[in-house]
């Protein structure tokens, strides 16, 4: 796709930079100008086969992108005109109103809870690798700028607010995704039910939200490569595929593992969330974010037993033949997906004992 239009590495350098900058920044005008720097170079990868569907879903991004980051800002403003620093132990009135617009802003540039409803109708008209930025690149900003919020002091506010929106994402991801007959508009509801597990994460561990996102960004990585070089679209070209082959295979493992489907990578990683988080006083989130999980499993589950069987019964599982030029990446993403998974839960287990 970049290779097309050479223009495209100069804006992927952009949106890298206005990343960059915003995750290591001190003050918060540095921190919003990062933020516009990666949308400035994200906005031109949305629109380079201006279609109709990409000019509209990059009209939407640019929209909610624009009304977080002025979120940011006005937040920041009210905060730093009562205590000039990004302390959150004030107690004061409108120090509190400007952290909840910071946490409202921030969470509507990652689709999060209950500023998530652009980014289904955003991700179901772009192309393949522009999803894969939006789904991956584009959350790691905001993210560690949450963790930021948290480092430099824990109020009863920011917490009860940040288990509010982990909460309400893993069921919204749940729910939202039962409904779903396209691939990309699926993969939108997983990217937020993922999102409230990181979030939910961050709060109790460093170590494990950044291993959870590490997990999900390779996952999502070699299962986009998979859709992308099959092009598939639909659950309906998925449901009546005729030739069973490696690459379809590779796609329902890696949806398995997004789901977190033992043993497969993505159950570790929420099986790390859930154990640094179970002695917690927060444990109740859990049992909204097992739901949330256990809906998007059902569902991936029920779309797996029905074409692995579909086609079981009619006989077109041929052969796992390596019919693209990607095997033998694909072939050992699906290596790490299973063998990594046990190897992890297995040291796991080793340790506790």
């Amino acid at each position: 796709m970049f290779s097309v239009l050479p223009f495209s590495y100069m804006f992927m350098m952009v949106m890298v930079m206005g990343t960059l900058l915003s995750v290591s920044s001190f003050h918060w005008l540095s921190i919003w100008a990062g933020l516009e720097i990666n949308l400035i170079g994200f906005l031109p990868l949305l629109v380079y086969q201006k279609s109709t569907s990409e000019s509209e879903s990059a009209v939407k991004y640019f929209i909610i992108q624009a009304l977080g980051s002025s979120m940011l800002i006005f937040g920041s403003l009210i905060s730093f005109s009562v205590s000039f620093t990004w302390d959150v132990y004030s107690s004061s009135l409108m120090h509190s109103i400007g952290l909840l617009i910071i946490i409202g802003g921030l969470s509507m540039k990652l689709g999060l809870f209950p500023f998530h409803y652009w980014l289904p109708s955003v991700m179901a008209g772009l192309p393949w690798i522009t999803c894969l930025l939006l789904a991956t690149w584009q959350k790691f900003a905001p993210l560690f700028l949450f963790l930021c919020l948290i480092e430099m002091g824990e109020s009863y506010m920011l917490m009860f607010s940040l288990c509010l929106i982990s909460a309400g994402s893993s069921v919204v991801g749940g729910v939202g995704g039962m409904n779903q007959t396209q691939i990309r508009a699926l993969l939108a509801y997983s990217s937020i039910g993922h999102l409230g597990w990181m979030t939910f994460a961050l709060l109790h561990s460093e170590w494990s939200m950044k291993f959870y996102l590490f997990v999900y960004v390779l996952v999502s990585l070699f299962m986009f490569i998979s859709l992308w070089s099959s092009d598939l679209s639909t659950m309906k070209n998925i449901s009546s595929l005729k030739n069973f082959g490696f690459m379809h295979m590779s796609i329902m493992l890696f949806l398995l593992s997004l789901g977190g489907l033992p043993p497969l990578l993505g159950f570790v990683s929420k099986w790390l969330v859930i154990l640094v988080s179970s002695g917690n006083k927060l444990f109740f989130v859990l049992f909204f974010l097992i739901l949330g999980s256990l809906m998007s499993l059902f569902y991936y589950l029920n779309l797996f037993f029905s074409v692995f069987l579909s086609n079981l019964k009619e006989g077109s599982i041929s052969s796992f033949m390596f019919e693209t030029k990607y095997a033998n990446m694909l072939a050992l993403a699906v290596s790490i997906n299973l063998v990594g998974g046990v190897l992890i839960a297995f040291s796991n287990l080793f340790y506790m004992l």
